[in-house]
């Protein structure tokens, strides 16, 4: 975990071999910042939609029992987001590295689409040697 301490608060910087464990747990709850047709190409199991055009971050629900950690593509979004709810007061804020790609580059699974029924269907990434 890398942590950032900004003029608004802490940022944390997960890898996302970090927030699958955490997530196993139950410790954390998945915000995806992408576009709603990136998430039905390809997303984390269980991980809400919230496209980074609509975050409120004072809206956000309560990080009491679980703490909220947001992902997006390659990350670059996710840290907009990390840093306009730091902005709002909203503690801690985590968001995780490198983002989706990251998650599959790290062999993690994921709900991707069939091709051949145009479907969900559960994935595993494979890990590059």
């Amino acid at each position: 975990m890398e942590v950032e301490n900004t003029e608004t608060g802490k940022l944390e910087t997960w890898t996302p071999e970090e927030v699958a464990a955490a997530y196993e747990k139950g410790e954390i709850a998945l915000i995806d910042v992408r576009t709603p047709q990136e998430y039905m190409f390809e997303h984390i199991e269980g991980a809400l939609l919230l496209p980074m055009s609509f975050v409120d971050a004072r809206k956000l629900p309560s990080q009491e029992g679980k703490r909220l950690v947001i992902y997006c593509g390659s990350s670059m979004r996710s840290e907009k987001v990390a840093r306009q709810c730091l902005a709002k007061g909203m503690q801690p804020v985590t968001h995780m590295k490198d983002g989706f790609a990251g998650w599959k580059k790290a062999g993690l699974p994921y709900i991707g689409t069939d091709m051949a029924t145009g479907g969900p269907t559960r994935m595993q990434a494979q890990k590059p040697d």
